[in-house]
């Protein structure tokens, strides 16, 4: 596909309308190389998880950690499969240790394990196959977290394309300073300054554009409950301010809905959806 052709789906392909991007189609075309790699698996489950999220029924989902969960949720009749980095954190990563949800694990951990629910799922399905029946479509979307990307823009690019790879159809990154990523629940939060996640989401699109994929970016925010930022530099942050600063030397900011809402509103036209 030529840079116009790529650039003209994104002005024209109703999937696009209101998506935001700051780089051009031959920036995208320039970075696939002289092969453009199928994402089977991925392409098809973002496909799916996209017109499931515009019919009128919610898409209900539970976490797995294991492929053969997950197998036994599909066959109990959900619709989608939620991969969550505390549960990797907990019991499925590469290091094989039991974590608490901080971002300690290898970067790939996730990725592995979205690969080995598909693995099960096409397992499942060359059995069903081979039976002669189709009755169950074991190949449902995974939604998977990539935490806070794992480091900066560039480490953001290089996990979505894991998780592309493995076969996701969605993937939510969130706000915090990665190296001082906290679960939810807890204390102690740092986020980074809007326009800097900004640039996370653009870098995990520009990962899914060139791998030809059109996963479902989700940006998720924990301003509901932090109450620090690394830098006062976003003008668009000053508004949260509270003009003290930690022992640590990160900024206070104002927690809560309005904050929550008002950097959702700044990452909406970046994104498919908003947590």
């Amino acid at each position: 596909m030529s840079s116009q052709q790529i650039e003209n789906t994104w002005k024209t392909d109703e999937r696009w309308k209101g998506i935001k991007r700051e780089y051009s189609g031959n920036d995208v075309a320039r970075l696939r190389g002289s092969i453009q790699i199928e994402y089977t698996l991925a392409q098809r489950g973002a496909k799916k998880l996209w017109n499931e999220l515009h019919s009128e029924e919610p898409v209900r989902a539970l976490g797995a950690l294991t492929g053969n969960q997950a197998m036994q949720q599909v066959k109990a009749g959900l619709k989608a499969i939620y991969l969550s980095g505390w549960q990797v954190a907990a019991d499925a990563n590469l290091s094989g240790q039991m974590y608490p949800d901080q971002s300690l694990y290898p970067a790939n951990s996730v990725p592995h394990v979205v690969k080995r629910i598909n693995q099960t799922f096409q397992r499942a399905d060359q059995i069903q196959h081979a039976e002669g029946s189709a009755d169950i479509d074991y190949f449902v979307p995974i939604v998977a977290d990539a935490e806070a990307g794992f480091g900066g823009a560039l480490n953001a690019f290089e996990l979505m394309k894991g998780m592309i790879e493995a076969g996701a159809a969605g993937v939510h990154f969130e706000d915090q300073l990665a190296s001082e990523k906290k679960c939810g629940h807890l204390g102690g939060k740092v986020l980074v300054p809007t326009q800097q996640f900004i640039n996370t989401l653009k870098s995990a699109r520009l990962a899914a554009d060139v791998c030809g994929v059109r996963t479902v970016l989700i940006a998720r925010t924990d301003a509901n409950a932090a109450k620090l930022v690394t830098s006062d530099i976003d003008p668009y942050d000053h508004p949260t301010l509270t003009g003290e600063r930690s022992p640590e030397g990160f900024f206070r900011v104002k927690d809560g809905i309005e904050s929550a809402i008002r950097r959702g509103l700044a990452y909406a036209p970046y994104a498919d959806l908003v947590w």
